[in-house]
């Protein structure tokens, strides 16, 4: 089911995501592909169409830079001036998860990956939905990520309940992860944010 960005179509993705649907969206680097955090929804789908590594925790998109205190635990000072500084954006940041998040979206070791999108779609579908998603590139593993609805592999739009199209994704580059776990940042991916 393709939908586009009007509140009647955000309304049915809505009731769907909430169902546990698998989705693929727009966000503000490349068209993601994910399910929404809650205790009754699982990302299992997610992995399995994007044979992606099951260590690889799939990253939260969030809709509000203050659900980084609500997620996190321990989140070091540097963490939110990080945030304070690149967000909404392309940048991720890895912390010890709260118990307000379900642990089947956690990593083994505990821990989260957060990121505030700047894209209107996809804080337009985190507002109504009232919840973050879990969410990675919309492409399978290793194959280049899609910019439109039109570069999708069409297996995996054919995998996925509903195709939200919000037109060409402006960034093109995967965010930058940075882990917030110990006393100072640590680089794991160099993305549309530089690091130095």
């Amino acid at each position: 089911m393709i939908l586009s960005t009007n509140p009647h179509d955000f309304a049915v993705a809505v009731r769907l995501l909430r169902g546990g649907a698998v989705a693929v969206f727009p966000t503000d680097t490349v068209y993601g592909l994910g399910v929404a955090v809650s205790e009754k929804t699982s990302p299992d789908a997610v992995f399995v169409l994007k044979n992606r590594d099951r260590g690889k925790t799939l990253p939260l998109l969030i809709g509000a830079g203050e659900q980084l205190q609500e997620l996190g635990r321990e989140v070091p000072e540097y963490a939110f001036a990080l945030a304070d500084q690149h967000w909404p954006g392309a940048l991720t940041l890895v912390v010890k998860a709260s118990s307000a998040v379900p642990r089947q979206f956690q990593s083994d070791a505990g821990t989260i990956a957060v990121r505030y999108p700047a894209h209107p779609a996809t804080l337009a579908l985190l507002e109504a939905l009232g919840t973050p998603l879990a969410a990675t590139s919309a492409n399978r593993s290793g194959m280049p990520p899609a910019l439109s609805v039109r570069a999708l592999d069409p297996a995996l739009v054919n995998g996925v309940v509903l195709v939200i199209d919000g037109g060409i994704s402006p960034g093109g580059i995967p965010s930058t992860i940075v882990s917030c776990t110990g006393h100072e940042p640590v680089l794991l991916r160099e993305g549309a944010i530089p690091w130095h």
